[in-house]
């Protein structure tokens, strides 16, 4: 069997079988394309071996690719190898006796300082083409509501960067929230986590609370076939691309300099938990990390925090110990 058909196969089949993401899909099916191109698509799968693959991180490597792109790279193709020797196409696996060392992955969460996100979440509360509306305003408007209208994405704007700080929620599981995963009388979201690990998240902020039910009541008012809660001017899904460059006008209106990202949001919420003194197995649940050691990546931060204030302001900086 041809390597590329060996591709195109083990994506239709693996994904039948495993509830992943669509865009996890993507990406294992970029990756294995990419090495499919550096060995050659016409390879024999069978010629898959040690030395292809130690051929294949060193060409990562010297095209520049960080030590955690490199190993997510060669994760897939674990994956992808395992899959067919499963299959009975190959007897081993070709990471067999291959050791590879990709460096120390030291890649802190970027989060945005607590004056950043006040000015970004007072951006989304400005008027920036129409007055969010009132809830008298919501039901009056009803039917005639349109995806497109100004009213709407307003609205829809605001709700969108309060629900990523408020929940810490991923921007795709954000984006694939349907209506009914609004539980509104408990204030919750059913989430569609990572890798299958479905969670509720819960809003305690009576604000937040507040302008959900507003954009819940204005979206429902909408007609359109599509059952996602966040919805772009063509009435379909607000895709992870959309909601990054709302989130982009916003920072770019609030005057900060810096790239920010949805996913810096739910950096930063997760931060000041820690800072804030919440304990690390409830931020571990409140992020849907499936193990805390991704939750202790935080910490870090946390602690910096913690040693930066106690250098300014410990008592014992004022004492003068006499000898």
């Amino acid at each position: 069997m041809q390597l590329a058909t060996a591709i195109d196969e083990f994506v239709q089949g693996y994904f039948s079988t495993h509830d992943r993401s669509k865009k996890t899909r993507v990406a294992y099916h970029s990756d294995l394309k990419q090495f499919a191109i550096f060995v050659g698509k016409q390879v024999q799968l069978t010629s898959l071996c040690g030395a292809v693959i130690e051929d294949w991180a060193g060409h990562l490597r010297r095209e520049g690719y960080s030590p955690a792109s490199m190993r997510r790279k060669m994760v897939v193709l674990k994956v992808f190898c395992s899959y067919w020797i499963r299959r009975g196409e190959l007897s081993e696996s070709p990471f067999w006796r291959v050791h590879l060392s990709f460096g120390r992955i030291q890649q802190l969460p970027r989060a945005l300082t607590e004056v950043e996100m006040r000015q970004l979440l007072a951006q989304a509360g400005r008027d920036p083409g129409a007055d969010v509306p009132r809830k008298s305003n919501v039901i009056a408007e009803g039917v005639g509501a349109r995806a497109s209208s100004r009213t709407y994405r307003a609205l829809r704007n605001l709700a969108l960067v309060d629900i990523l700080f408020a929940t810490g929620m991923r921007v795709g599981e954000v984006s694939g929230l349907d209506i009914n995963d609004f539980v509104v009388t408990e204030s919750a979201f059913r989430v569609k986590g990572k890798g299958g690990r479905d969670r509720m998240a819960f809003v305690v902020d009576e604000h937040t609370v507040w302008i959900q039910r507003q954009h819940f009541e204005l979206r429902t008012k909408i007609p359109t076939e599509s059952p996602a809660l966040f919805l772009n001017a063509s009435g379909a899904r607000l895709s992870t691309q959309g909601m990054a460059n709302v989130i982009a006008e916003f920072r770019r209106d609030a005057g900060i300099q810096r790239h920010i990202t949805p996913h810096m949001l739910r950096h930063t919420v997760a931060t000041l938990l820690l800072r804030n003194g919440a304990d690390i197995r409830v931020v571990q649940e409140f992020l849907g990390h499936a193990s805390i050691a991704t939750t202790q990546r935080y910490t870090h931060i946390a602690k910096e925090h913690l040693i930066g204030a106690l250098r300014k302001h410990h008592p014992s900086l004022g004492f003068r110990v006499r000898a």
